[in-house]
């Protein structure tokens, strides 16, 4: 932040004269920023704010506080944060899954992805894990699949909410292996990981950053990663492809988001700040080890990812016929 200084030479009735306007327009932040977080603690979600928390403090000059808002599917905290003063001191740590995912699943949202978010720092980029809990009989995705065919309707798999990137992952799943599984929504990922480690759900597509401890751990199965390239952190666990179903891949993003007001010059200090973490070799180390990436993008290449998916991934939940109420 610019710090104004008086003269010395200037007296105490001529520092009272001078203009206090154009720097309290100009200054940002001026108090703590809140980032909301549509998920419980423990989950993808959280992982990314909290991993961005540290260097966004000390880039910015003012406390970060994570505030946890889950429930109804991310809305809680998306409408909180899209009806919240548009200065830049309430941000939203948002989901692709709720982003492009809520509006094509949900009747009367209250809320729209472009006309109220804007899209302002990238935090994580992720794919996705295929686990299993430890009581399955499998110990390769291909075991697993041939579980699945020979027990159609008796298998459930986990998600963090009805109509999250895990459901979708779920149903796509389902589709790919000719094989009907049963949904289980929880209010988040740590929650559903303790029910698949405690082996009462058999699956749960999930980001490897809030699952690595339980993998390292023995306490879940991971079978296969659902990208196109193993992530860093969990070099062992091998592609859908590699394990017998190419073509199976499932990508997240996290990313602080804004009310659409926010003034211009506001989102692009959060972008310059955000962006300068994202480079720090620490944090990109720190999410390789979950599992996941940064990356450093600036406003313009965030709006027309944010555009892109809400098109595609829309497209994909219509076809498959996904709602929710």
């Amino acid at each position: 932040m610019t710090r104004i200084t008086r003269r010395a030479a200037l007296g105490a009735g001529a520092a009272l004269a001078l203009p206090a306007a154009p720097r309290a327009q100009g200054a940002f932040p001026t108090r703590p920023i809140t980032v909301i977080v549509p998920n419980p603690p423990g989950g993808g979600t959280d992982f990314a704010a909290r991993l961005f928390q540290e260097g966004m403090q000390a880039a910015l000059g003012q406390p970060v506080v994570i505030e946890n808002r889950p429930g109804a599917n991310g809305n809680i905290a998306i409408n909180a944060v899209a009806r919240a003063q548009p200065d830049g001191h309430t941000l939203l740590l948002q989901y692709n899954g709720y982003h492009a995912g809520n509006p094509a699943m949900m009747q009367n949202l209250t809320w729209d992805p472009i006309r109220d978010l804007a899209i302002v720092g990238m935090a994580t980029m992720a794919p996705h894990v295929i686990l299993v809990a430890p009581n399955v009989p499998a110990n390769t995705l291909a075991e697993f699949i041939a579980h699945a065919r020979a027990n159609p309707g008796k298998l459930n798999y986990a998600s963090s909410g009805n109509g999250s990137i895990q459901h979708i992952g779920g149903v796509l799943f389902s589709r790919a292996i000719g094989a009907e599984m049963v949904h289980v929504p929880y209010r988040g990922a740590a929650p559903a990981l303790q029910d698949v480690a405690g082996g009462r759900v058999e699956m749960f597509i999930t980001t490897p950053s809030s699952a690595v401890a339980l993998i390292q751990g023995g306490r879940v199965k991971a079978l296969a990663m659902a990208s196109a390239r193993r992530a860093s952190g969990l070099p062992d666990v091998p592609t859908t492809a590699e394990a017998g179903l190419p073509g199976f891949t499932l990508d997240a993003w996290f990313a602080f988001a804004a009310p659409a007001g926010t003034p211009r010059a506001v989102q692009e200090r959060l972008n310059a700040a955000i962006r300068g973490v994202a480079e720090q070799p620490a944090v990109r180390q720190r999410a390789e080890q979950a599992g996941a990436s940064t990356a450093a993008m600036t406003l313009a290449e965030l709006d027309a990812l944010a555009r892109r998916e809400v098109a595609e991934l829309g497209a994909v939940i219509r076809a498959a016929g996904i709602t929710i109420e």
